[in-house]
């Protein structure tokens, strides 16, 4: 067993009708209360959001950048030069990096993976490159990452039994060399960095608890439950994370990737889950879809033409009571850029709105009864 001394994590409270906590983790690039939701800057910016609205109005404590987006462009030399990626895309909080493996995996068809590594070609230019455990954490350490995420696989959420079970033994053995190389190599850039192990196991029981108990083991500074929102049915998802939640560490943060919607959010967090990341608000945001804690709302409906109310009177963001719902369906028509900036800004405030008042809801010991009554606002269709 390893110790990492990195970030830390303080569990402040656990809701005594479920399994959902609030906690604080503390990185060195400030405070992180939780549960929280983190913003997806896949190339170094979550797009069409300038910094200045991520940090001032929408007040995010944190957001990820991706390994194999960012080793292609702008390359580790050019983040090395300028100090990491905090200097270069001037945010100076936490920052989470995502290993490439989601990546690596949705590249299926120019991938080749081994023991060794993972080869595969550029989505760009077709040029030729190999990941292994090794040099992606020596990637990540020269990208200036807060939180490090473990190489693996993200095997498809409906694969079959026997490549579920190869997929997770070549996870675990890249992972014992990932925790050994960033064993023996130090931060670039002056703070501590930690290292999140990933569950994977499919939708298969005994393959998630022998992933967990593993990698309970390890005594990382914190975990994740990769491998799920992948193609399998989403209560199974919900059943998987119940599963691992059950044997990984109560007194460490618990990190469920890529989910999901805000309905997925409540659920993941009533089962344990404090950590969250999507493209889902910015994704549909750019599509006119906005998320509203009264359900969801299409803003390229007809029916808001001439809707002179504010875009979100509960005003999760400057945006929603600045501008009119109107405006923006023109913007959006239009396909004019502000459109999409509006909309990711606000869907963005919103899902943070969300987990910060699920905090409120688990310290006050009411989460259960107000996550219901959430949930069912959520699936409106507006």
């Amino acid at each position: 067993m390893l110790t990492f001394v990195g970030m830390t994590f303080e569990l402040q409270h656990n809701d005594i009708h479920s399994n959902a906590r609030a906690g604080m983790i503390i990185t060195g690039h400030g405070r992180i209360e939780t549960p929280i939701f983190m913003p997806v800057g896949t190339q170094g910016t979550v797009k069409a959001v300038h910094m200045t609205e991520l940090k001032n109005d929408i007040n995010a404590p944190i957001i990820l950048g991706n390994t194999y987006h960012l080793y292609l462009r702008p390359g580790i030399e050019l983040l090395e030069k300028v100090g990491g990626l905090h200097k270069f895309n001037s945010w100076d909080r936490a920052i989470l990096t995502d290993s490439g493996g989601f990546q690596v995996f949705s590249l299926s068809e120019n991938r080749k993976l081994s023991r060794e590594g993972a080869e595969f070609r550029s989505h760009i230019d077709g040029s030729k490159h190999f990941f292994t455990p090794e040099n992606v954490m020596d990637i990540q350490r020269s990208i200036g990452a807060d939180i490090i995420m473990a190489f693996d696989e993200c095997c498809p959420g409906d694969a079959d039994y026997a490549y579920a079970k190869k997929s997770l033994e070549l996870t675990e053995h890249w992972l014992g060399r990932c925790i050994e190389r960033f064993s023996n190599t130090e931060p670039k850039y002056g703070y501590e960095q930690s290292l999140f192990p990933i569950v994977q196991g499919c939708v298969y029981t005994d393959l998630r608890k022998r992933a967990a108990e593993n990698i309970a083991g390890k005594n990382a500074d914190g975990n994740a439950i990769g491998g799920l929102a992948v193609g399998e049915p989403t209560e199974k998802m919900y059943e998987m994370i119940e599963v691992v939640n059950d044997i990984l560490p109560k007194d460490k943060p618990r990190y469920l990737m890529g989910v999901g919607t805000p309905v997925n959010l409540l659920e993941a967090i009533g089962r344990g889950v404090d950590m969250f990341d999507c493209i889902m608000p910015t994704r549909n945001g750019r599509n006119g879809q906005l998320f509203t804690q009264y359900g969801t709302i299409n803003m390229r409906n007809r029916k808001w033409k001439d809707d002179f109310s504010p875009i979100d009177p509960e005003g999760y963001s400057y945006v929603d009571t600045l501008y009119s719902k109107a405006y923006l369906h023109h913007l959006i028509k239009v396909e004019e850029i502000l459109g999409l900036q509006i909309a990711s800004i606000h869907n963005l405030a919103f899902y943070l709105w969300l987990v910060k008042e699920a905090r409120k809801h688990i310290i006050a010991d009411d989460f259960t009864t107000w996550k219901s009554e959430m949930i069912r606002q959520l699936s409106n269709r507006l």
